[in-house]
Formats: C-alpha cells, structure tokens, sequence
C-alpha cells in the first residue's frame, strides 16, 4: 500500500495556529495546485480525529465520497450525509495492513500527529508540502521529534503566482 501526504503549512512549518485555526491558509486552498488532480489517485483518508473534527466546520465535505478512516478510540462527531467515515484505532501498521486487506491501495494521510506517526512507522512514501508565504510565529507543528533521521529525495518544485511554493518528496 503507498500512503502519500498533501498539506499546505506557514513558510515558518506550521499548519495550524496553536487554537486550531487555518486561517492564514487562502480561501478554498486558493488556486489550483494539484489538489484535486492528488485526491483522484487516492482510494481513501486516513486522519486524526482533532482534523476531522476541524473539516466538520468547512462550508462545504472536501473529500466527497471517499473513504474518511479516523483515529480515534473515542465516539465521533456526526458526519455530514453525504461523507463515507469509519472510526478506526491501532498502530500506523495495524491501520495500513487493515486497509490493505479491504483492497485499498493509495492513502492520503492528514492531520498533524497522524503524518508524524506515519512517518515514524515508515509508512509514508510521498511528502507534497504547499508552503503558504505567511510567518505565523506559532503553531502545530507537522513535523514533531524523530527517533532517527528520515531521508528524503527531492522530486521537485513547483512556484504558483498567489506566492504558494508546492515541493514534493519522496521517502528515501
């Protein structure tokens, strides 16, 4: 299974505020920079629960109807109708190898701690980070502590006018 991250961060590694807020990410995500073409080669989300609960306030489900799988071992927030979300909990390998075994094949994994865990369970093979050209000062970091150094190749970057950096990376 290939487990892929997409997240947008401040140019200073942040991709909240430390109450949560996203505000200093452009309005709808701004402009075009692969999002949607990302999401098509994906079969299902696996997110945090403190993620999920944050998409619940978006205007609008972003993830239509794929597969929303949430780390959680507490009850969920009601989801909005039309959403396809399942509660799960256990390890990063617990959670790819059940996944597999329903024959999903690409994840994309959100959400703060769950990328960190991911990553330290060696599980991630595709980092698209969207650096927004704003310094917030403080925040959620998406990278947290390491146990050891995770190497990673560099595929490419991509400069969009709105001032977005997009780099993408592959784990070495």
């Amino acid at each position: 299974m290939r487990a892929s991250v997409f997240i947008g961060t401040s140019l200073d590694g942040f991709i909240a505020r430390v109450n949560g807020d996203l505000d200093f990410l452009p309005p709808g995500g701004g402009e075009p920079h692969g999002y949607d073409e990302f999401m098509a080669t994906v079969d299902a989300l696996v997110i945090g629960r403190k993620t999920f609960e944050t998409v619940l306030t978006f205007d609008a489900w972003p993830y239509g109807e794929k597969p929303v799988f949430v780390l959680s071992t507490c009850p969920l927030a009601p989801a909005p109708s039309q959403a396809v979300v399942e509660r799960v909990s256990g390890t990063p390998a617990e959670i790819v190898s059940q996944l597999a075994a329903r024959g999903i094949r690409h994840i994309y994994v959100d959400g703060g701690i769950t990328i960190q865990r991911f990553l330290q369970a060696g599980l991630i093979q595709r980092l698209i980070i969207t650096r927004v050209p704003v310094l917030i000062g403080a925040g959620i970091p998406l990278f947290g502590a390491l146990p050891r150094d995770i190497l990673l190749r560099h595929v490419g970057t991509r400069p969009y006018a709105s001032g977005l950096v997009q780099s993408e990376y592959v784990v070495a």
